[in-house]
């Protein structure tokens, strides 16, 4: 997408949006608000609530400096580099552990099924990123012609479902499946997956974190982020500059049968020590946004990543 059109784009939605989170904010007129940058200090604002932050090593500079005055604490992950002064607190884990840590998620045993195929048939999902977001706006991924071949070349080794955000692809001559399924099994599919190649990075967080090999294009982006650093490091998911390599690997993952095996009992060992961060949001909900007033053995998950004075 060429830089001005991906900036007209995204300034349309945010109008769009923010109407939208007005047009909420006022009717439903909530206590607390939990969200990951304006929209939610917008939403805090109107409603005069309670706003908490939770954020993660994103590089837009603009949504922490934008939204930080409105929250009374934000919440992140440790491995994030970012300071944002004394009321900002940080926990084992990532944003996703809101919704993938083991105590809250259970992949379906099903999903072969849902996905039209035979219990050991062995399937990747592609996911290609619009990079409409405002974080991702001037930034570039897959190149069309990239994307054919990826699909092309890893349908000769397993059945291949495409997500693709910015309906770019043309299905009738590709070897691939649009992925069609509920985005609600979207997690339930990864989970199954001999790997997951992707040029958008939360999904290749959650296929980290869900035991899948993941393998991550960073194309043009060439900010470092703290959570692909820490999944990097144990090995739940690797990070391309060159797309011959990330080729090359996907294709050696595509026909390794105990890969998944190995991410698996990494992710088991890893996970265990990570939050659940839906207890944490939850009890946060409930003491009003203060920290102070939580349950001692949560607070102590909770670390102050500045100290006052």
């Amino acid at each position: 997408m060429h830089p001005t059109r991906g900036l007209r784009s995204v300034a349309s939605q945010l109008a769009g949006q923010f109407g939208e989170i007005a047009r909420t904010a006022i009717t439903f007129r909530p206590d607390v608000v939990f969200g990951r940058g304006p929209y939610a200090a917008f939403a805090g604002n109107l409603a005069r609530a309670t706003t908490v932050l939770v954020l993660d090593d994103e590089p837009a500079d603009i949504n922490h400096t934008v939204s930080r005055p409105f929250a009374e604490c934000i919440l992140s992950p440790a491995v994030t580099r970012r300071d944002l002064g004394n009321s900002h607190y940080t926990f084992d884990g990532f944003v996703q552990c809101a919704y993938l840590h083991p105590e809250v998620f259970e992949p379906t045993a099903d999903i072969h099924q849902y996905l039209g195929l035979d219990a050991d048939d062995p399937y990747a999902i592609v996911r290609f990123n619009a990079l409409d977001a405002l974080h991702d706006a001037g930034l570039e991924g897959f190149s069309l012609a990239q994307r054919r071949q990826l699909i092309e070349r890893l349908a000769e080794e397993v059945t291949v479902f495409v997500s693709d955000e910015g309906d770019d692809l043309e299905f009738a001559d590709l070897p691939a499946r649009p992925y069609d399924l509920h985005p609600a099994l979207m997690h339930d599919a990864m989970a199954g997956a001999r790997l997951l190649v992707a040029d958008t990075g939360t999904m290749v967080t959650e296929a980290g974190l869900l035991g899948t090999p993941a393998l991550r294009f960073r194309g043009s982006d060439d900010h470092v982020y703290g959570e692909f650093r820490e999944l990097e490091r144990v090995g739940l998911v690797e990070q391309f500059d060159e797309y011959d390599r990330l080729c090359e690997r996907a294709l050696e993952l595509a026909v390794d049968e105990t890969a998944t095996d190995r991410w698996r009992q990494t992710r088991e060992t890893y996970v265990d020590g990570l939050v659940d961060l839906t207890e944490i949001i939850v009890e946060v909900a409930e003491s009003g946004g203060s920290i102070d007033r939580l349950e001692s053995s949560t607070r102590r998950s909770l670390k102050q990543r500045s100290m006052p004075g």
